[in-house]
């Protein structure tokens, strides 16, 4: 039987792989595609989300670095993360993958699962946020697994 830290890192690997599977043998314009208009919700769109919560979770939160998100609208919000009509798919998918690395990198260096960052005053566990990380994903792979049925048929882990 593994220990914690590490179920805890294969759980949220899983759901990272989950990701993956779902978009993958895409179009760029199918990974695009919203699911149900008037909504933005697409598969590129939540690569673009998973890359930002993986960076505020891991980077932000528990590493303590600066809020500098990837993708930010004219207004300076992030909802333009989902905004991918003419979204790079290549940029996307690297930089969702360099946030899965650094996000591993940092588990890696903490001590244990009890050191802490915070945001906004309120401190978190590095278990506290990789069990929020694993419901982040598996939330968001129910999404995709709708998308990618609507999208081609295609249902199923």
């Amino acid at each position: 039987m593994a220990d914690e830290r590490t179920l805890l890192n294969a759980f949220l690997d899983a759901q990272r792989a989950t990701l993956a599977r779902k978009c993958a043998g895409l179009t760029p314009n199918q990974l695009r595609r919203w699911a149900v208009p008037p909504s933005s919700l697409s598969l590129l769109g939540l690569v673009r989300h998973l890359a930002e919560v993986e960076r505020g979770w891991f980077r932000c939160v528990l590493l303590g670095e600066p809020d500098k998100p990837h993708w930010v609208g004219p207004k300076g919000d992030e909802s333009v993360q989902w905004d991918v009509d003419d979204a790079d798919v290549e940029e996307a998918f690297r930089v969702w993958r360099a946030e899965c690395e650094r996000s591993r990198a940092a588990v890696a260096a903490a001590r244990d699962l009890d050191v802490t960052g915070s945001h906004d005053g309120t401190a978190y566990s590095l278990r506290h946020i990789l069990t929020h990380m694993i419901e982040e994903y598996a939330r968001h792979n129910g999404h995709a697994d709708l998308l990618r049925e609507r999208i081609d048929g295609a249902t199923g882990e």
